[in-house]
C-alpha cells in the first residue's frame, strides 16, 4: 500500500460504503416505483419537471442536460422518446439557430402533473418520512456542501 495516502479509517469507511449504497440504491428504487406507477423513470419524469418549471416549459436541450445531469447524447435520445409520446416537442432556438430548445407539450404537462403525486409519495416513503426533521435539515446542509465542494465557483446546475 502506499504510504502517502490518506486512507479511511474503519468509521470513515463504514461511512462512506453506507453513502455509496444510497447513492446506487435510491436511483434504482425511485425508477422501479416510476416505471410501475407512471411507466416513465425517473429520469424522464425529471427532464419533463425541470421542462414544466421553465418560463413557457422550454429550455435549449443543453441546458436541460446540465439541469438534469446527463450526457447530451442521452438527452438527445431521451428527448426523441418523448417526442414519439407527445410529451415534448423540439424547435431551433429563436435566440441562435444553433441550439434546439426542448418544450413541453400540453401532454407532456399533463403527463407531469398526473405522475408528481406518486412521485411526491415515493420521495416522502423513501426518504423524508425515513429521517427526523432534524436529520432532514442536517441532510440538506450536508448535501449542499457537498454539492458547494463539488461545484466551488457556485456554479452547480441544480
Amino acid at each position: 500500500m502506499a504510504e502517502d495516502v490518506n486512507w479511511l479509517d474503519s468509521e470513515q469507511l463504514q461511512s462512506w460504503m453506507t453513502f455509496m449504497g444510497l447513492l446506487v440504491v435510491l436511483p434504482g428504487e425511485l425508477d422501479s416505483r416510476m416505471q410501475r406507477q407512471a411507466g416513465i423513470t425517473n429520469f424522464e419524469y425529471t427532464v419533463m419537471a425541470g421542462l414544466s418549471e421553465a418560463p413557457g416549459r422550454t429550455l435549449r436541450i443543453s441546458v436541460l442536460a446540465q439541469l438534469a445531469q446527463g450526457s447530451l447524447s442521452r438527452l438527445s435520445h431521451l428527448i426523441k422518446r418523448l417526442e414519439k409520446q407527445g410529451w415534448v416537442r423540439r424547435e431551433p432556438d429563436p435566440l441562435d439557430g444553433r441550439y434546439t430548445n426542448a418544450i413541453l407539450t400540453d401532454a407532456g404537462f399533463a403527463k407531469v402533473v398526473e405522475t408528481a403525486p406518486g412521485h411526491v409519495d415515493a420521495v416522502r416513503e423513501l426518504v423524508i418520512d425515513a429521517v427526523t426533521p432534524a436529520q432532514l435539515r442536517s441532510l440538506g446542509e450536508i448535501s449542499g456542501r457537498i454539492l458547494r465542494g463539488i461545484h466551488p465557483d457556485g456554479d452547480c446546475p441544480l
